[in-house]
């Protein structure tokens, strides 16, 4: 295993602080989300889990999948 550097460490704790306050915030949106708001974020947010998880797929192949799959929940939600 290589040794990351000390750069690439505070990179790393600053992604997990940031995911960290993601998490945070919608759970403080929730609640005042409609439930079609909160069926179109489900969707979309366990698509890309699943992609995630899927350890053979790159970050690019998930973003590229990501763009195909939820634009069009996406542009639903912008439209209202």
């Amino acid at each position: 295993m290589t040794q990351r550097s000390p750069e690439e460490k505070h990179v790393d704790r600053l992604i997990v602080a940031a995911h960290k306050r993601f998490v945070k915030a919608m759970d403080g949106r929730l609640e005042g989300m409609s439930p079609e708001m909160k069926e179109t974020y489900f969707s979309i947010l366990s698509k890309l889990v699943t992609k995630l998880e899927t350890a053979e797929k790159g970050l690019r192949e998930v973003a590229q999948e990501m763009m195909t799959e939820a634009m069009s929940e996406v542009l639903q939600v912008m439209q209202g």
